[in-house]
């Protein structure tokens, strides 16, 4: 299970969430994890505000851990990370002194993880005080609201993501994230030095790490460990980033290919399907992923072959089917022979 501490989020995302922390220091430890991370997350703003705050009482008792991820100021239905924009102050700014005092009690009770006042907005000074009595950080943003949850879902979502690591080589081919496995010695880091040196990029060699970030997506970067090196056989460790330059490198990529290297020989060779290829699927955190094996032999060109089979998913991916299309071309010249 991953998590993430408050403190950790804010030195990692302040910069690109325009954050200040002006309360609540003391309760930067708290810990948001992964199973706290719902997918029905969305965007809650107030809903109606003549709703009394002991009706507002009733309905949280039962929330349990059903709190959503990051949302707009609601006491029905509190999230763990609760964003203040400028609608949210004029409504605190609104209410009688007593009955604010209450509104903020109501909030901190739920215990977020943070709040946030975003907007620019000046932060209500019960509120300051509140969550520095009671630990809860608090921070300003002159971000949006909207922008603010928005990307607080996303960057969160990469911090708390499942993350599996598959042995092989990583890259960015003509476009794509193609993953190069196989056994050991086949071949893989030789076939990824030869392909960054035709343009392409390398993201991670050995043991990329991929991460499942949407519900169809699985994103893949390099362990912090790893950056910029690879291992080739004969040659040992090269620093790719000081060989060719920054621009022969990236740091992740959405996975859209695996492609296999296998040593295969005679019978091997001529049992694979000559009009299809060797498509199958693998599954990666839930998702199916296109497979290819490439036979490794004496005088293939892999790196032709491994740019082709990129380009040619990419025409899988836009719906056109080579495979499909020759059939069809033979079915109407059969029938036009009929």
């Amino acid at each position: 299970m991953s998590s993430v501490t408050i403190s950790d989020l804010f030195e990692i995302h302040s910069e690109r969430l325009a954050l200040e922390w002006v309360a609540g220091r003391a309760g930067g430890g708290r810990s948001i994890k992964s199973d706290e991370v719902h997918p029905e997350t969305r965007r809650k703003i107030v809903g109606d505000h003549i709703s009394t705050l002991e009706t507002r009482r009733d309905h949280s008792a039962d929330l349990g851990s059903n709190k959503s991820l990051v949302g707009h100021l609601n006491l029905i239905h509190p999230n763990q990370i609760q964003v203040l924009g400028s609608f949210e102050i004029q409504y605190l700014s609104g209410l009688r002194a007593i009955s604010r005092e209450d509104a903020i009690r109501q909030l901190l009770s739920h215990e977020p993880h943070c709040i946030v006042v975003a907007d620019s907005q000046l932060v209500p000074e019960q509120l300051g005080t509140a969550c520095e009595e009671s630990s809860t950080p608090l921070f300003t943003s002159t971000l949006a609201s909207n922008k603010l949850s928005d990307d607080l879902h996303y960057y969160l979502s990469n911090l708390l993501a499942e993350v599996v690591t598959l042995h092989g080589v990583y890259l960015e081919v003509m476009s794509i994230g193609v993953l190069l496995t196989g056994e050991s010695g086949v071949g893989k880091s030789e076939l990824a030095l030869e392909l960054i040196t035709r343009g392409h990029r390398l993201i991670a060699d050995d043991a990329p790490e991929f991460s499942r970030i949407a519900p169809d997506i699985v994103n893949g970067t390099c362990p912090k460990g790893l950056l910029d090196f690879l291992e080739v056989r004969g040659l040992g460790i090269l620093n790719v980033r000081e060989l060719l330059g920054a621009g022969a490198l990236r740091s992740n990529k959405y996975l859209r290919l695996i492609i296999r290297l296998e040593r295969l020989e005679g019978e091997g060779l001529i049992n694979l399907d000559r009009l299809e290829g060797s498509y199958s699927e693998r599954r990666v955190l839930g998702l199916d992923f296109p497979e290819i094996v490439l036979p490794v032999t004496a005088g293939r060109n892999l790196a032709v072959l491994v740019e082709c089979a990129a380009r040619n998913h990419i025409l899988r991916m836009s719906g056109y089917n080579s495979a499909d299309d020759f059939m069809h071309r033979q079915r109407a010249l059969l029938d036009k022979a009929v």
